[in-house]
Protein backbone atom coordinates (compact mmCIF):
# COMPACT_ATOMS: atom_id res chain seq x y z
CA UNK A 1 0.00 0.00 0.00
CA UNK A 2 1.30 3.45 -0.90
CA UNK A 3 2.43 5.36 2.20
CA UNK A 4 1.85 9.25 2.94
CA UNK A 5 2.92 10.90 5.89
CA UNK A 6 1.00 13.94 7.43
CA UNK A 7 3.30 16.16 9.63
CA UNK A 8 0.85 16.58 12.60
CA UNK A 9 -0.03 15.19 15.72
CA UNK A 10 -3.55 16.26 16.26
CA UNK A 11 -5.56 13.18 15.84
CA UNK A 12 -8.72 15.58 14.62
CA UNK A 13 -6.43 16.48 11.26
CA UNK A 14 -5.18 13.26 11.19
CA UNK A 15 -8.99 11.59 10.52
CA UNK A 16 -9.82 13.86 7.59
CA UNK A 17 -6.52 13.04 5.90
CA UNK A 18 -7.20 9.68 6.31
CA UNK A 19 -10.98 10.06 5.17
CA UNK A 20 -9.47 11.78 1.93
CA UNK A 21 -6.65 9.65 0.94
CA UNK A 22 -7.44 5.81 2.22
CA UNK A 23 -10.36 5.42 0.14
CA UNK A 24 -7.54 5.89 -2.90
CA UNK A 25 -5.53 3.20 -1.64
CA UNK A 26 -3.16 5.20 0.68
CA UNK A 27 -1.85 4.80 3.98
CA UNK A 28 -1.95 7.17 6.32
CA UNK A 29 0.71 7.50 9.21
CA UNK A 30 1.26 10.89 11.61
CA UNK A 31 4.38 11.69 13.32
CA UNK A 32 2.52 10.06 16.43
CA UNK A 33 3.18 6.90 14.25
CA UNK A 34 7.05 7.68 13.47
CA UNK A 35 9.37 7.53 15.72
CA UNK A 36 11.88 9.80 16.06
CA UNK A 37 10.13 12.05 13.57
CA UNK A 38 11.49 15.74 13.55
CA UNK A 39 10.77 18.46 15.51
CA UNK A 40 10.19 21.36 13.00
CA UNK A 41 9.61 24.65 14.60
CA UNK A 42 7.03 26.96 12.85
CA UNK A 43 8.97 30.01 12.23
CA UNK A 44 6.81 31.31 9.67
CA UNK A 45 5.09 34.77 9.06
CA UNK A 46 2.04 32.89 7.17
CA UNK A 47 -0.16 29.40 6.76
CA UNK A 48 2.14 28.99 3.80
CA UNK A 49 5.53 29.23 4.94
CA UNK A 50 4.92 26.78 8.03
CA UNK A 51 3.33 24.19 6.09
CA UNK A 52 6.75 24.43 3.99
CA UNK A 53 8.76 24.47 6.72
CA UNK A 54 7.46 21.53 8.25
CA UNK A 55 6.63 19.38 4.47
CA UNK A 56 10.00 19.99 3.33
CA UNK A 57 12.01 19.71 6.75
CA UNK A 58 9.97 16.17 7.68
CA UNK A 59 10.76 14.97 3.83
CA UNK A 60 13.99 15.65 3.72
CA UNK A 61 14.74 13.53 6.94
CA UNK A 62 12.57 11.12 6.13
CA UNK A 63 12.68 10.50 2.52
CA UNK A 64 9.15 9.85 2.86
CA UNK A 65 6.02 11.48 0.86
CA UNK A 66 4.98 14.13 3.47
CA UNK A 67 1.73 16.41 3.83
CA UNK A 68 1.78 19.36 5.82
CA UNK A 69 -0.94 21.42 6.88
CA UNK A 70 -0.83 24.77 8.28
CA UNK A 71 -4.44 26.26 9.92
CA UNK A 72 -6.65 28.21 11.68
CA UNK A 73 -9.43 30.63 12.38
CA UNK A 74 -9.03 34.36 11.42
CA UNK A 75 -11.19 36.45 12.73
CA UNK A 76 -12.25 39.95 11.41
CA UNK A 77 -13.07 42.06 14.63
CA UNK A 78 -9.46 40.86 16.00
CA UNK A 79 -7.46 41.97 13.32
CA UNK A 80 -7.21 38.69 11.73
CA UNK A 81 -6.48 36.71 15.40
CA UNK A 82 -5.58 34.27 16.01
CA UNK A 83 -4.53 33.82 13.10
CA UNK A 84 -1.06 31.22 12.66
CA UNK A 85 -1.14 31.25 16.42
CA UNK A 86 -5.14 29.65 16.35
CA UNK A 87 -3.64 26.27 18.15
CA UNK A 88 -1.75 28.24 20.91
CA UNK A 89 -3.63 31.31 21.11
CA UNK A 90 -4.22 30.81 24.96
CA UNK A 91 -0.87 29.41 25.70
CA UNK A 92 1.46 26.78 24.28
CA UNK A 93 -0.76 24.07 26.11
CA UNK A 94 -2.77 23.49 23.19
CA UNK A 95 -5.66 23.48 24.51
CA UNK A 96 -9.02 23.74 22.18
CA UNK A 97 -11.65 24.46 24.48
CA UNK A 98 -9.20 27.80 26.06
CA UNK A 99 -8.44 28.73 22.91
CA UNK A 100 -12.29 28.91 22.09
CA UNK A 101 -12.53 30.77 25.42
CA UNK A 102 -10.30 33.46 24.65
CA UNK A 103 -11.75 34.27 21.19
CA UNK A 104 -15.40 34.37 23.00
CA UNK A 105 -14.12 36.50 25.60
CA UNK A 106 -12.45 38.61 23.19
CA UNK A 107 -15.36 39.18 21.04
CA UNK A 108 -17.80 39.65 24.29
CA UNK A 109 -19.76 42.92 23.15
CA UNK A 110 -19.39 42.36 19.59
CA UNK A 111 -22.80 42.11 17.55
CA UNK A 112 -23.29 39.42 15.51
CA UNK A 113 -22.72 41.39 12.02
CA UNK A 114 -19.24 42.15 13.11
CA UNK A 115 -17.81 38.44 14.10
CA UNK A 116 -17.15 37.03 10.49
CA UNK A 117 -14.31 35.22 10.37
CA UNK A 118 -12.66 32.15 8.47
CA UNK A 119 -10.66 29.36 8.92
CA UNK A 120 -7.86 28.88 6.45
CA UNK A 121 -5.94 25.89 5.72
CA UNK A 122 -2.18 25.49 3.38
CA UNK A 123 -1.48 22.16 2.59
CA UNK A 124 2.06 21.43 0.97
CA UNK A 125 2.85 18.25 -0.46
CA UNK A 126 6.71 17.59 -0.53
CA UNK A 127 8.06 14.22 -2.46
CA UNK A 128 11.41 13.29 -2.73
CA UNK A 129 13.88 14.82 -5.48
CA UNK A 130 10.53 16.63 -6.44
CA UNK A 131 9.23 20.30 -6.45
CA UNK A 132 6.85 20.61 -3.58
CA UNK A 133 3.06 21.74 -4.28
CA UNK A 134 1.59 23.93 -2.20
CA UNK A 135 -2.63 24.89 -2.13
CA UNK A 136 -4.73 26.97 -0.23
CA UNK A 137 -8.24 26.48 0.66
CA UNK A 138 -10.67 28.89 2.79
CA UNK A 139 -14.04 28.55 4.38
CA UNK A 140 -16.01 31.76 5.21
CA UNK A 141 -18.20 32.19 7.90
CA UNK A 142 -18.88 33.91 11.56
CA UNK A 143 -18.37 33.47 15.23
CA UNK A 144 -21.67 32.48 17.75
CA UNK A 145 -21.33 33.71 21.16
CA UNK A 146 -21.17 29.98 23.00
CA UNK A 147 -19.95 26.73 21.88
CA UNK A 148 -22.06 24.37 19.98
CA UNK A 149 -21.77 21.07 19.14
CA UNK A 150 -19.33 18.19 19.70
CA UNK A 151 -17.97 16.73 16.34
CA UNK A 152 -14.90 18.14 14.90
CA UNK A 153 -12.47 19.83 16.75
CA UNK A 154 -10.32 23.55 17.55
CA UNK A 155 -12.80 26.44 17.09
CA UNK A 156 -15.36 24.03 15.29
CA UNK A 157 -17.84 24.66 18.07
CA UNK A 158 -18.11 28.33 17.80
CA UNK A 159 -17.52 28.35 14.05
CA UNK A 160 -21.02 28.79 11.33
CA UNK A 161 -19.97 28.46 7.70
CA UNK A 162 -21.29 30.85 5.87
CA UNK A 163 -25.23 29.62 4.54
CA UNK A 164 -25.46 27.35 7.32
CA UNK A 165 -27.03 27.22 10.37
CA UNK A 166 -25.01 24.85 12.08
CA UNK A 167 -21.74 25.15 13.84
CA UNK A 168 -18.57 22.63 12.02
CA UNK A 169 -18.89 21.03 15.44
CA UNK A 170 -22.54 19.98 14.87
CA UNK A 171 -21.81 18.72 11.47
CA UNK A 172 -21.16 15.25 10.12
CA UNK A 173 -18.39 14.40 9.23
CA UNK A 174 -19.32 13.85 6.13
CA UNK A 175 -20.90 17.16 5.59
CA UNK A 176 -17.85 19.03 6.96
CA UNK A 177 -15.43 17.06 4.75
CA UNK A 178 -17.53 18.79 1.80
CA UNK A 179 -17.25 21.83 2.60
CA UNK A 180 -14.00 23.14 5.15
CA UNK A 181 -11.06 24.93 4.46
CA UNK A 182 -9.30 21.60 4.57
CA UNK A 183 -11.53 20.01 1.79
CA UNK A 184 -11.33 22.98 -0.23
CA UNK A 185 -7.50 22.68 -0.25
CA UNK A 186 -7.41 19.03 -0.78
CA UNK A 187 -9.52 19.45 -3.70
CA UNK A 188 -6.64 21.93 -5.50
CA UNK A 189 -3.99 19.39 -4.18
CA UNK A 190 -5.52 16.74 -5.91
CA UNK A 191 -5.77 18.93 -9.35
CA UNK A 192 -2.45 19.78 -8.74
CA UNK A 193 -1.47 16.20 -8.74
CA UNK A 194 -3.00 15.14 -11.54
CA UNK A 195 -2.29 18.39 -13.69
CA UNK A 196 1.40 17.92 -12.74
CA UNK A 197 1.81 14.18 -13.23
CA UNK A 198 3.19 13.69 -9.68
CA UNK A 199 3.75 9.97 -9.11
CA UNK A 200 3.19 9.58 -5.09
CA UNK A 201 3.24 5.70 -5.47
Amino acid sequence: MKKIIIATKNSGKVKEFQAFFEKNGYEVLSLLDISGAPDIEETGSTFKENALLKAEGIANVLNEIVIADDSGLSVDALDGEPGIFSARYAGIHKNDLDNINKVLHELSGIQASKRTARFHCALALAVPSKSTIVVEGICEGHITKEPMGTNGFGYDPIFIPKELYQTMAQLSKEEKNKISHRAHALKKLREQINSSLVNLG
